[in-house]
């Protein structure tokens, strides 16, 4: 039991002369941590001034109200339609809100819709924003200004002047953020970039588009149930018939108006996209403590494997 004790008191001096040792060897490496934190403190606080501002431009949506929209015009007429043998598109705008969230994201919605009317180089070619001059510039590398042309070198995958698919996975990936609340059915729609009004254009830009998208494909569907319909009541002599398809006929009018007039279609705004005054990063602050941890656990690791390796050559000598 004596023995037991001695054991334990002898290993617990260890521990005490480890740790004196450890604290001793650290302060006899305090310059050498110093230096180095400080060095990677400087390359914190540079590279944090090299990274450009972002600013976010966000979107509060909310789908267009089904009371208010035109499914609910034919809503007592479709049993009609069945009865009559017809079958009429769906307008239904909760199914066309989901719908809208996926083709935002998709690479035809960008190609047909957004990329016609984006300035490329504000997408593929941006180098800096001048906040006071409101002004953007662009990589020499990659886009002359003062020629209009794309300049940066080409390859069997990226040509000389990007595709829409190298457009489009750089503006999903650096620039688009869209999601959905599943508790209330709000959609959130963000932008990033380096210029604010430029990030607000572009998130009204979505917004315009998908509901321009739709009413579109809505109206060429309703078009041609008119001309469906109109080719049924020249065909039928049923005066029942007729009738149904009249009242199918006077609906879709009405349809085709509600569409015409109606500019918030899928999506409405609880909040419009503004230009924002403060960045939403880089976070400075962040990176230079970040760097100076780094930069202190990296040197107190690099003192202490000194320290042991001299120890362990001295002891092999």
């Amino acid at each position: 039991m004596q023995e037991l004790y001695k054991n334990k008191k002898h290993n617990n001096s260890e521990d005490e002369i480890d740790i004196l040792e450890l604290f001793h060897v650290l302060i006899q490496g305090r310059w050498i941590i110093i230096s180095l934190t400080s060095l990677v403190s400087i390359i914190g606080v540079v590279y944090s001034l090299y990274l450009p501002n972002i600013y976010e431009s966000k979107a509060l949506l909310v789908p267009v109200d089904s009371s208010s929209s035109i499914s609910g015009a034919l809503q007592n007429y479709s049993g009609l339609a069945g009865l009559a043998g017809i079958s009429l598109p769906s307008a239904n705008p909760k199914s066309n809100s989901i719908k809208a969230i996926e083709t935002i994201g998709s690479l035809s919605f960008f190609e047909n819709n957004l990329m016609p009317q984006i300035f490329l180089p504000d997408l593929m070619a941006v180098k800096s924003w001048n906040f006071n001059t409101k002004t953007l510039t662009y990589d020499d590398s990659i886009y002359n200004e003062n020629s209009s042309t794309w300049v940066r070198d080409s390859s069997y995958q990226a040509k000389q002047k990007p595709s829409a698919q190298e457009s489009f996975a750089v503006f999903k990936s650096k620039h688009l953020n869209i999601s959905e609340d599943k508790l209330n059915g709000f959609i959130t729609l963000k932008i990033r970039h380096q210029s604010p009004f430029l990030a607000k254009k572009w998130a009204e830009l979505i917004v315009e588009e998908v509901n321009s998208f739709y009413r579109k494909k809505d109206k060429s569907e309703s078009e041609r149930a008119v001309i469906y319909l109109n080719q049924q009541i020249s065909k039928t002599s049923l005066s029942e018939i007729k009738q149904v398809i009249a009242e199918l006929l006077q609906q879709e009018t009405q349809k085709l108006t509600l569409i015409e007039s109606n500019k918030s279609y899928v999506f409405e705004y609880i909040d419009p996209p503004a230009v924002m005054e403060k960045k939403l990063e880089p976070q400075r602050s962040t990176i230079c403590i970040l760097f100076a941890l780094l930069g202190g656990m990296l040197s107190i690791l690099i003192v202490l494997i000194k320290h042991y390796v001299d120890r362990e050559k001295a002891s092999l000598a």
